[in-house]
C-alpha cells in the first residue's frame, strides 16, 4: 500500500514537468524559451545584419524588400537539416508580404557539425523608422540528421538601421577657360542620411598616368591636372566637402565639354570599404584677354574727345561690349559711356567719348578710369578695369582763333618768302660757279 502510494505521488509530481516539456516542443513555432537551447546548445547566433552573405548594405526608412541576414554556427557534434527560421522584429518592421505576414527564411538549408550557416530573411521598412540600434529575436527549426523530431532555437540580437549614405559631385563653377590655367572647385556631398569616412578621390586618365584602354570615354587626357588625388576624410550625412585643383587647357578644347572622372573609395557605416566612380562635367569657353590701349584727348569740330583702342588678344570675341569714363580723384569729369557691340580678336576696336565737366571746366592733368564692360558666350558679363592719365587743353574762343590766325599768318608768308630768297641765292652761286 505504502509502496503504491509511494509511486502515485512521485508520478503527481512528474506530470507538470512532462506536460510543460511537450507543450515547449508542441508550441515551438512561437517565441520563448526554448528547451532544445538549454539541453543541447546546437545553433550560436554570429551576426544579423541588413544584406547578403557577402555584402552588407546601408538601408534607410521607407525602404522594401530589404534583404536580412542572419549567421548560425553548428556548434553541436551532429549535422543538422531541414533548417528553417522565423524573425522577429520591433514595431515599424515587416515581411515582404506585407503586414501582418510571419518574416520567414528564404530557403531551406543544411549544416555540418562545425560549420556555420545562415538565413537570409526580406523584410520592408516603415517610413518612420529611425537611424538607431533595435533588438530582434529569431527562431531557428532544424533536426538532427540521425535523430528525428525537430529541434528549436531562440537567439536574441541587436541590429542597426543605419540610414543610406548618397555621394554625389559636382562643380562649383561648371566653366573653363582655353589658353590659360583655371582654379576648379569641386563639391563632393553625402545626401545620404548615414555618414562615410576617410574618402579618397583620384583623378582618373589625366596626362600625368597611362589611360587604361587605348580609347578613352573622356577627354581630360587633353588637359594638365596639377593636383589629381585628394584625401577628405569624413563626411556627415546631409554635408560636404571640398577638393581643389588646377587645369590648364589648351586652345583645341574650346567649345567642349570636359569631362574628369573620379574614383571614390570610402568606408561606410558598417566598415566596410566601398569604391564608386563619378564625372564632372566642365563647359569649356574661349579666351578673352582685352587691353587698352593709346588713350588720348583730341579735339574734334570745337569738342575735346577721349579716345583709345581696345584689342582682344584671346580666341574668343566679346559680345555686347561698352566702354565707360569715370573721374578720378582730382578730374571733374563727368562719368560717360559708349556702346561698342562686338570686340572681335585681333581687330583694334576704337572708342572716343566726349569730355563733359561736373562744373566749371578744370583744365590739365585728369586721373580716369576706363572700363570695358562685355559679356562671354554663355553671357556672363565681365569688366575690365584701366586707369590712366589724360591732359585735358583749355580751347580757344573763335575771336581768339581769329586774333591767332592774323599773327600767324604774316608770320608763315615771311618764312615762306626768306625760303624763297635763300633758295634762288643758292641757285644764282651755282650758275656763276659753273
Amino acid at each position: 500500500m505504502n509502496l503504491k502510494f509511494l509511486l502515485l505521488l512521485f508520478s503527481f509530481l512528474l506530470t507538470p514537468l512532462i506536460f510543460e516539456d511537450s507543450f515547449a516542443q508542441i508550441t515551438s513555432g512561437g517565441f520563448g524559451n526554448s528547451p532544445f537551447e538549454r539541453d543541447f546548445g546546437d545553433v550560436k547566433l554570429l551576426d544579423a545584419y541588413f544584406g547578403t552573405l557577402d555584402d552588407k548594405i546601408e538601408i534607410e526608412a521607407g525602404d522594401s524588400n530589404v534583404p536580412f541576414t542572419v549567421v548560425f554556427a553548428n556548434v553541436g557534434t551532429q549535422d543538422i537539416t531541414g533548417i528553417k527560421g522565423q524573425l522577429s522584429l520591433p514595431l515599424g518592421f515587416s515581411a515582404s508580404d506585407g503586414p501582418g505576414s510571419i518574416i520567414r527564411a528564404d530557403s531551406n538549408s543544411n549544416s555540418d557539425a562545425g560549420d556555420n550557416f545562415h538565413l537570409t530573411f526580406f523584410v520592408n521598412l516603415d517610413k518612420n523608422v529611425n537611424i538607431q540600434q533595435y533588438p530582434g529575436t529569431v527562431k531557428v527549426d532544424y533536426s538532427r540528421l540521425r535523430e528525428s523530431g525537430i529541434r528549436t532555437s531562440f537567439e536574441d540580437f541587436n541590429f542597426k538601421v543605419t540610414g543610406d549614405s548618397v555621394i554625389n559631385v559636382r562643380a562649383l563653377e561648371p566653366f573653363l577657360t582655353s589658353l590659360k590655367s583655371n582654379d576648379i572647385v569641386i563639391e563632393v556631398a553625402n545626401d545620404g542620411t548615414a555618414p562615410i569616412s576617410s574618402v579618397d578621390i583620384i583623378a582618373t586618365n589625366t596626362s600625368t598616368e597611362l589611360a587604361s584602354t587605348s580609347s578613352s570615354t573622356t577627354n581630360v587626357e587633353n588637359v594638365v591636372i596639377l593636383k589629381s588625388s585628394w584625401d577628405i576624410g569624413n563626411i556627415d550625412s546631409k554635408s560636404s566637402k571640398h577638393l581643389t585643383a588646377t587645369v590648364y587647357v589648351p586652345e583645341g578644347l574650346k567649345g567642349d565639354t570636359l569631362r574628369i572622372p573620379l574614383l571614390i573609395s570610402y568606408y561606410n557605416s558598417h566598415g566596410d570599404k566601398h569604391e564608386i566612380s563619378k564625372i564632372v562635367d566642365f563647359y569649356i569657353k574661349g579666351l578673352i584677354d582685352l587691353r587698352v590701349f593709346n588713350v588720348d584727348v583730341i579735339e574734334l569740330s570745337g569738342t575735346q574727345m577721349i579716345i583709345g583702342e581696345i584689342i582682344n588678344e584671346g580666341n574668343e570675341d566679346g559680345l555686347f561690349g561698352f566702354v565707360t569714363v569715370d573721374s578720378g580723384k582730382n578730374s571733374n569729369i563727368k562719368s560717360n559711356t559708349q556702346f561698342i557691340d562686338e570686340i572681335e580678336t585681333d581687330a583694334p576696336v576704337p572708342f572716343n567719348i566726349p569730355i563733359e565737366f561736373d562744373g566749371e571746366p578744370r583744365y590739365g592733368e585728369h586721373d580716369i578710369t576706363i572700363t570695358v564692360r562685355y559679356k562671354d558666350v554663355v553671357r556672363d558679363e565681365i569688366f575690365l578695369t584701366y586707369d590712366t592719365t589724360v591732359f585735358v587743353k583749355e580751347i580757344l574762343s573763335d575771336e581768339e582763333n581769329s586774333d591767332s590766325t592774323l599773327v600767324i599768318i604774316p608770320i608763315l608768308i615771311a618764312i615762306g618768302i626768306g625760303i624763297y630768297v635763300i633758295r634762288r641765292r643758292k641757285k644764282t652761286a651755282i650758275e656763276t660757279n659753273n
